[in-house]
C-alpha cells in the first residue's frame, strides 16, 4: 500500500482497519517528500518530529484523526515558520499562534504537517514569484503548477500530502487545482475564518481545501467552516453536513453557461473538455441554460485596483520594525526604504506600488471609488443569473499551464490569466474546480478543471453537482 496516494477516506479506514498507524503514516509520507520533492518544490518545509508527536497521541475517532494536512504557507500554526514565500520574512517570523481554520484542524484530530510553496503574499498566478524556490507542475516539469497556491496544489497532485489547505482572492485555489488535476474550493465570502491568514486583499481572500477527491473537499469543509470570534466578516450560520449531502441525485438542477466566457480568448480543446462535461451534467438529469454575464469584460481591471489597493495597505505593516528582515539603515525612512526595497519581491513591488497610486489624492474616486461601484454591477449580473440557474460553469483558464518563465516576461498576460476566476472572489460567491480530462500540449497530456459557481454559502448544491460529475466520469 502507497499511504501517500491515499485519500482522506482511505487513510482514515486504513487507520480503523489497524493497517498503518498515524506515526508509520507521517514517516511514509516524509519518505516520499524526501525522495521526489526535489524535483518539484511544492514544500518549503516540513518538520517531521513535531508531526510525530501529534501523531502519537491521535484520536483516530474524530472527523480527521491522525490526518497529515498541508498548509500553504501564509496560514499561521503555532510554532511554525510563516513566510509567505518571501525573503522579508523566512527564517525572521514564526506564527505565535494558531489559524482559525488551523485551530478547528487540530480540534477535529488533524495533524498540521509542512508548509507549501506559493507565489510571495499570494501575488501570482504561476507560482514563479516565490521569492524562495520554484515549484513545478507534476504533470510537466517545464510547465507552471499555477498560482498562488501552488505547492499545495501541487503536493496533492504529486501525492506528496494526502490534502492541503490553500487561499484564493482571485482564483488561487481554483487555477493551480485546474492545472494540477486536482479538487480545489473558493468557500463563499464568510463561510470560513480568516483569522490567522496572512491578509493579501481582506474583500476578497478566503481560505479552502484542495484535496485529491470531492468527497475529501467536503470532509474539509466541514471542519474549517463556521463562525469565528477573531473575525467579524465570518458568518456563524449553521455547517451543513457537506459529506453526507454529496452522494444525492441532482436530477432537476440548472446550470448556467455564460455566452462571455465561451468567446474568443478560450483554447479550442478547453471549450471541448467543458462542453463534454456540460453533455456528461445532463445525462445525469441537469439542464443546461444560456445565461449573460455582460460586465464580464471589466472585471479584471475591477479586481486589479480592488486587489492592489488593499495589499497596499495590508503589507504597510510589513516593514523590517516589527515584521520581517531589517536593513541596516542610518534613520527611520532609510529603515523603511531599504527594507522594503530588498525585502520585497518585484511583482510585489509592482502590486504595492499601482495599490498607493489608486489609494492616492487625487485618484481615489476616479479609480477606487469607481471599481468598488462596478463591483457592483458584476454582483448584480451574477444575482440576475442565479434567479433563473442554481450553479454556473465555466472554465478555469482559458489556456493549459504555461512553461516556466512564458508568464514572467509578459505580467499583462499573467493578470489576464484569472478572468473566469476572479469574479467569483469580487462577488463573494462560492466556486470550485473539478478535474474534466486533460488536453494534449506539445504530445503531454496536461489537466483541465471544470469550474462550478454557486449561489453565497450553497456549496451543498457546488459539491452535490461536482460529485456527481466525479463519479459520472470514473
Amino acid at each position: 500500500m502507497n499511504i501517500s496516494e491515499l485519500t482522506i477516506s482511505q487513510l482514515r479506514s486504513a487507520y480503523t482497519a489497524g493497517d498503518i498507524t498515524p506515526v508509520e503514516a507521517l514517516r511514509a509520507l516524509a519518505g516520499e517528500i524526501d525522495a521526489r520533492d526535489p524535483g518539484i518544490g511544492a514544500y518549503l518545509s516540513y518538520d517531521l518530529d513535531r508531526a510525530l508527536v501529534d501523531a502519537q497521541s491521535a484520536d483516530l475517532s474524530q472527523p480527521l484523526g491522525g490526518i497529515p494536512i498541508l498548509l500553504k504557507d501564509l496560514i499561521s500554526a503555532k510554532g511554525h515558520p510563516l513566510s509567505c514565500a518571501s525573503k522579508f520574512l523566512e527564517n525572521t517570523y514564526t506564527a505565535p499562534y494558531d489559524a482559525t481554520v488551523v485551530r478547528k484542524l487540530r480540534e477535529a484530530g488533524a495533524i498540521p504537517f509542512g508548509r507549501a510553496n506559493m507565489d510571495e503574499f499570494a501575488m501570482g498566478s504561476t507560482n514563479e514569484n516565490s521569492a524562495i524556490k520554484l515549484c513545478r507542475n507534476p504533470h510537466d516539469l517545464e510547465r507552471v503548477p499555477g498560482g498562488s497556491s501552488g505547492g499545495s496544489a501541487a503536493a496533492v497532485a504529486a501525492n506528496l500530502a494526502i490534502a492541503s489547505l490553500g487561499s484564493d482572492t482571485g482564483g488561487s485555489i481554483r487555477q493551480p487545482a485546474s492545472h494540477c488535476g486536482v479538487v480545489g474550493l473558493k468557500p463563499s465570502y464568510g463561510r470560513v475564518s480568516r483569522y490567522g491568514l496572512a491578509a493579501f486583499a481582506s474583500s476578497l481572500d478566503q481560505c479552502g481545501p484542495i484535496t485529491k477527491t470531492v468527497a475529501d473537499t467536503a470532509r474539509l469543509l466541514e471542519v474549517i467552516a463556521g463562525g469565528c470570534d477573531y473575525d467579524s466578516t465570518c458568518i456563524s450560520t449553521p455547517v451543513p453536513r457537506y459529506s453526507e449531502e454529496i452522494g444525492k441525485d441532482i436530477t432537476g438542477l440548472r446550470i448556467g453557461l455564460p455566452t462571455e466566457y465561451f468567446a474568443e480568448g478560450l483554447d479550442p480543446a478547453i471549450r471541448e473538455r467543458i462542453e463534454s462535461a456540460m453533455k456528461t451534467m445532463e445525462s445525469l438529469g441537469a439542464t443546461i441554460i444560456p445565461v449573460s454575464l455582460p460586465h464580464t469584460e471589466y472585471v479584471v481591471a475591477i479586481y486589479y485596483i480592488i486587489a492592489t489597493a488593499e495589499a497596499s495597505s495590508n503589507l504597510a505593516r510589513i516593514d523590517g520594525v516589527r515584521y520581517g528582515r531589517r536593513a541596516e539603515a542610518s534613520d527611520l525612512t532609510e529603515l523603511y526604504e531599504k527594507s522594503r526595497g530588498e525585502g520585497f519581491g518585484s511583482e510585489v513591488k509592482r502590486r504595492i506600488l499601482f495599490g498607493t497610486h489608486v489609494l492616492s489624492s487625487g485618484y481615489y474616486d476616479a479609480y477606487y471609488l469607481r471599481a468598488q461601484k462596478a463591483r457592483t454591477l458584476i454582483r448584480q449580473d451574477f444575482e440576475s443569473a442565479f434567479s433563473r440557474v442554481d450553479l454556473i460553469a465555466a472554465p478555469v483558464s482559458p489556456t493549459p499551464p504555461v512553461k516556466i518563465g512564458e508568464a514572467e516576461a509578459d505580467p499583462l498576460r499573467m493578470y489576464l490569466a484569472d478572468i473566469y476566476t476572479i469574479s467569483a472572489n469580487l462577488t463573494g460567491i462560492c466556486a470550485l474546480s473539478v478535474p474534466c480530462g486533460t488536453v494534449s500540449v506539445e504530445g503531454k497530456p496536461l489537466p483541465v478543471g471544470l469550474q462550478l459557481l454557486g449561489k453565497p454559502f450553497g456549496e451543498v448544491e457546488l459539491l452535490r453537482a461536482a460529485h456527481a460529475y466525479e463519479q459520472a466520469r470514473g
